[in-house]
């Protein structure tokens, strides 16, 4: 993969992280602090933990491509590093200062993980398919 198309999905990540945050917090303030409202610091809160996960996607990245197995190690490394380095980052901002907010925001941090890990998967499968589309036509017209 290009970097500059890295890059691309990186900022793709990011809004979709940024916004599931958001979901994902409104519809819990709704349940447990119904009365509480956003402020901007909250917001760029957010927008931080969002770019940070966003960026550490370069553990991911790779000029070449990579085996499944080495895809699926990175993939793992990459969640851990994500839960880690926010759970770190949520206990220095005080965010989270118990154990039942580390879980809390462990869980919150490994549900947004699967929603972008299956967008991401959906956009590799329509890829694929195009790919697949294009080989397809080459093929006929070769054939013909």
């Amino acid at each position: 993969m290009k970097l500059s198309e890295f890059v691309r999905d990186i900022i793709k990540d990011f809004l979709i992280i940024f916004a599931s945050i958001i979901i994902i917090i409104t519809f819990l303030r709704q349940i447990y602090y119904p009365n509480m409202a956003f402020d901007l610091k909250s917001i760029y809160i957010i927008m931080s933990f969002s770019l940070l996960s966003a960026l550490t996607g370069f553990i991911l990245y790779s000029p070449n491509d990579l085996s499944e197995k080495k895809m699926r190690i990175r993939i793992i490394i990459h969640f851990f590093t994500l839960e880690i380095l926010l759970i770190v980052l949520g206990s220095a901002i005080n965010i989270v200062n118990d154990a039942l907010g580390v879980i809390s925001l462990a869980l919150q941090i490994a549900v947004i993980y699967i929603i972008v890990r299956l967008l991401s998967w959906q956009n590799d499968k329509k890829d694929v398919q195009k790919i697949n589309e294009k080989l397809k036509l080459m093929k006929k017209e070769l054939g013909e």
